[in-house]
Parts: structure tokens; sequence; C-alpha cells
């Protein structure tokens, strides 16, 4: 796959996304199996890692604006965020390691 297709990153974060969801409920494996698979989708080793991490920190900030929203205090906002990102980055781990080893065999 060339790296000059428009989208790329794109698509990587979408297939990782997908495959995760579907995956969950294989603790390690699912999350390296999305990062594999979106880290062939996104051609190279850089465009994986935006793939990876550019997620996250999206889904982390926006958690964090959600929980700050509903709960009217933002102290609170921050305890339930800090669970959330938690999360998050048990996930991130796994996809990464997929991510660099999907980026290199593409």
């Amino acid at each position: 796959m060339s790296n000059d297709q428009d989208g790329n990153i794109m698509s990587a974060m979408l297939w990782m996304f997908i495959v995760s969801l579907l995956l969950f409920w294989l603790p390690f494996i699912g999350p390296l199996i999305a990062g594999i698979v979106g880290g062939t989708k996104a051609g190279g080793v850089g465009s994986a890692l935006l793939a990876v991490f550019l997620p996250g920190l999206l889904f982390g900030i926006g958690l964090f604006f959600l929980a700050s929203f509903v709960s009217g205090l933002p102290v609170i906002g921050v305890v339930a965020a800090a669970g959330g990102v938690t999360f998050a980055l048990a996930n991130v781990g796994p996809l990464l390691l997929g991510a660099i080893i999907g980026a290199v065999i593409a």
C-alpha cells in the first residue's frame, strides 16, 4: 500500500475502532489484532502511530468535558474522566504494538 493515498490515517483509525469494538472481549489479543489491521491500512509507521494516539487523545479530552458537563462539577468530571482514560490507556499498549507490526509488514 502506498503512502500517497488520501485518508490513510482516517481509514486506519476507523478500522482500529471497528475491530476493537468487535474484539473487545479478548483482553490483549483484540487490540493487538485491531492494531495490526489499522497499521496495514495506515501504510507507514508514522501514520500508524498517529492513528493510534489521535483517537485516544480526542477520547480523553471529550470524556473530560462530557463528564464535567453532565456532573456540573469540574472535580467530579476529572475523577470520572480519569477512570475512562485509565481504561483507554489499557487498550493503547497492545493497539500500539499491533499498529507498529502492521505498518512494518505492510
